[in-house]
């Protein structure tokens, strides 16, 4: 076989680990919760560590791979994120649990900037859309198994058992690339950029976690107006820098081509609902319906099974149909999904949530595989590396802010009492209540997301996969 093929077995390896740890780790949240004492912050926090590292730090891990070679950060994350997801398993409070899923994130954040920028630059025309194809429909392998697996390894054995399940896969992904992968880099284009990683990373941060402790807090206390007032202080500061360094983190002339903006919009929008909502869904599941963790892996189980065959289909479709009608549908079945689901009551059965699940997982298909290709289809390639990282970025900041949002607005209606496993009617009721209400606002915001894709990624700001292409306006 040939190494191309090789690289793309090795870095969907890689993106099948990093990705079925996010989905495994959603089904066994609620047994974390009971063995760790977490609160429901700490539940947000466990997922929300790993996004941020993941959203903060694949920039730099962009640059660093461009700068040092793209193979040798790719080994270097998989490496780190391995040693992190024993770490997690050995946990034994949720600070320290938070502490390695943060360290994950950071592994995960370097697999992520190169996984893209490697398959790129190995493929080319009608070959590439193939290989986003099969990306993609690693992504959709790893929605499909995670659940199921977490569900079953959680009953099984133990809720540990879902991050110690990832050393054999990180040792054999380290094996595969260090054999096979072609080592790139782009020194010439390469670029550190501190400053923006202190303040990009400190104001997401001080964002999320106002956010987050919001409720609790309250909403007018010094403590999280100054959050939040730090959080823009950083931001505008991280914006302001972009703008006059000459060495930043982010080209912002990339944003100049409206298709590469559409392309962050549809990354932000679909993982700040549906992938966001799947937190919630969960605790749904098994704190209110009382399932264990096995059948709420097998309640996902549609929505993995149809965006699994959705994403590879999507992908060839990629290079007949125009982007702008794959990413927009994908976009609008999930905001569809997501009002369907918003019809649960405190009667209801795990059924009223399947015809949801079934749309959800055609559009998440429809979306993830052209999603990845217009990603870097609009540069340059020696610019794959940073428009894979600013991508990702989008991707995981949709989930950190989407789970923030969201768990604000769910945690002022539900009753506190309803994640006790003797919650009264009127408790559990507040949770169907304020699960609905957070349903309907993800579908709005997937609705928004489908008529910017829509009208932004145009054909005319693609440009050609090979390394003489012209760079973007």
């Amino acid at each position: 076989m040939a190494r191309k093929w090789w690289t793309l077995v090795a870095v969907c390896t890689a993106t099948f680990m990093l990705l079925l740890d996010i989905t495994i780790v959603n089904v066994a949240l609620p047994a974390i919760q009971r063995a760790l004492k977490a609160t429901f912050s700490d539940l947000q926090w466990v997922v929300d560590a790993y996004a941020l590292a993941l959203a903060t730090c694949v920039l730099t891990a962009g640059s660093l791979a461009d700068l040092f070679g793209r193979k040798r950060l790719f080994l270097l994350g998989v490496t780190l994120f391995t040693i992190a997801s024993a770490a997690c398993g050995l946990a034994n409070d949720p600070l320290f649990l938070i502490i390695a899923r943060g360290v994950q994130g950071l592994g995960g954040a370097m697999m992520f900037a190169t996984a893209l920028a490697l398959i790129s630059q190995e493929f080319h025309g009608r070959e590439r859309g193939t290989a986003f194809g099969v990306w993609g429909a690693t992504i959709g392998a790893a929605v499909a198994i995670g659940p199921l697996a977490g569900g079953a390894l959680t009953s099984w054995l133990s809720w540990r058992w879902i991050f110690l399940v990832n050393i054999p896969i990180g040792a054999a992904a380290v094996l595969l690339a260090g054999k096979q992968l072609h080592e790139s880099s782009d020194p010439e284009h390469s670029r550190l950029d501190p400053i923006g990683l202190v303040t990009l990373t400190g104001g997401l941060f001080c964002l999320i976690l106002s956010l987050i402790e919001g409720n609790q807090q309250g909403w007018t206390t010094w403590w999280i107006i100054g959050l939040f007032l730090g959080a823009a202080v950083l931001l505008a500061l991280f914006i302001a820098s972009q703008m006059v360094e000459r060495t930043t983190m982010v080209d912002l002339a990339l944003f100049k081509r409206p298709a590469f903006v559409g392309a962050q919009v549809t990354a932000f929008a679909i993982s700040s609902s549906m992938f966001a909502m799947f937190l919630y869904l969960t605790l749904y599941l098994q704190n209110i319906l009382g399932l264990s963790p096995l059948k709420t892996g097998l309640v996902f189980l549609p929505l993995s099974v149809v965006s699994f065959f959705a994403a590879p289909i999507s992908g060839r479709l990629s290079t007949h149909v125009p982007i702008r009608f794959l990413l927009g549908s994908g976009l609008a079945l999930n905001a569809v999904a997501m009002w369907s689901m918003s019809r649960v009551t405190p009667s209801s059965h795990w059924t009223v949530l399947l015809p949801g699940f079934i749309v959800g997982g055609i559009g998440i298909g429809l979306v993830n595989a052209p999603l990845a290709s217009t990603a870097v289809s609009t540069v340059r390639q020696e610019r794959a590396g940073m428009a894979s990282g600013i991508n990702n970025t989008f991707r995981q900041l949709g989930i950190a802010t989407g789970i923030a949002a969201l768990g604000a607005i769910f945690a002022s209606k539900v009753d506190a009492s309803a994640f006790s496993a003797h919650a009264s009617l009127a408790a559990r009721a507040s949770f169907v209540n304020a699960l609905h209400d957070i349903l309907l606002v993800g579908a709005v915001v997937a609705v928004c997301g489908a008529v910017l894709a829509a009208a932004l990624v145009r054909p005319q700001d693609f440009v050609a996969s090979g390394p003489q292409a012209a760079e973007p306006a």
